[in-house]
């Protein structure tokens, strides 16, 4: 805020020489999402790749920020697609579960039953995208009273979000003990590389729940905060997480998806159509 009551955009001048190099690797990542995506077949990974386009997006309003400071358009653009990219990840990582534990046919050992497994993180990603996305649009008025408001529907948004990832984490850990005590049969043949999908999972979960913390951080801090003050931490504990997380993605990509003959009378299975067997590709 200025002394007169003000919305400061920004408190520095965003640096375009970090805004095109963070442009560039979303989009080369995001592009070999899309490519590995379409050739594999794994639409369940959509979500994953719109949040790349997402963040390829964000950072070209943060670019725009630049030579257009006063620009209330490119602050939205930058604030908002950044900000809930991470729920797209998300969608895909909690979709992924339920088919390997389908994969590995340990319906039993799973937490919950699996075809209410990924509605309910799933239902509950969806509302934290939008509960964020909605607080995003009443700050986009920047009339200061409004702003408050929208930076705490965003915190509610994370924190949400933040009990919604912790209950997953603490899911797949559950299954994971519970499978190594009583593995299946498809879990000892080795087709369905499931001790490297969780990991994958595990390390992908960690890091967007630290990127959740730094930004509920960051808006508990307001406008005024310390960590808006500076741009560095913006790239630090948002940018680059969320690159590392796309490229973690990338190499333990769920793979060796096929049909199978009969379909699952559940739900879930009506609405993916084949069911799945996931590995994990190995360089």
């Amino acid at each position: 805020m200025t002394d007169n009551g003000e919305y400061v955009l920004y408190h520095y001048s965003p640096s375009i020489a970090a805004a095109a190099v963070t442009i560039v690797v979303f989009a080369v990542l995001t592009g070999l999402h899309a490519y590995r995506m379409i050739k594999t077949k794994l639409w369940f990974c959509i979500p994953f790749t719109l949040g790349g386009v997402f963040e390829f997006i964000g950072y070209i309003g943060r670019a725009v920020g630049h030579s257009s400071p006063e620009s209330l358009g490119a602050y939205i653009v930058q604030s908002l697609f950044v900000l809930v990219a991470p729920a797209l990840f998300a969608a895909s990582i909690y979709m992924t579960l339920g088919r390997l534990i389908r994969a590995l046919h340990a319906e039993p050992l799973s937490v919950v039953r699996v075809s209410w497994l990924t509605k309910i993180f799933v239902c509950g990603d969806v509302l934290t995208f939008f509960i964020q996305g909605g607080g995003g649009g009443i700050m986009a008025s920047a009339d200061p009273d409004k702003v408050k408001m929208g930076q705490n529907v965003i915190l509610g948004g994370l924190f949400l979000q933040i009990i919604i990832f912790s209950l997953f984490v603490l899911a797949s850990v559950v299954f994971h003990l519970r499978l190594r005590k009583q593995p299946t049969g498809e879990a000892y043949t080795g087709d369905v590389k499931w001790q490297k999908m969780l990991l994958v999972l595990y390390a992908v979960s960690a890091i967007i729940l630290v990127r959740n913390i730094f930004r509920v951080v960051e808006y508990i801090g307001g406008n005024d905060g310390p960590l808006l003050r500076v741009e560095w931490p913006m790239y630090v504990f948002d940018a680059l997480l969320m690159a590392t997380t796309m490229a973690i993605w990338f190499a333990g990509y769920p793979t060796m998806i096929r049909p199978t003959k009969t379909l699952s009378s559940d739900s879930e299975s009506a609405m993916q159509l084949p069911e799945t067997q996931i590995g994990m590709t190995t360089k």
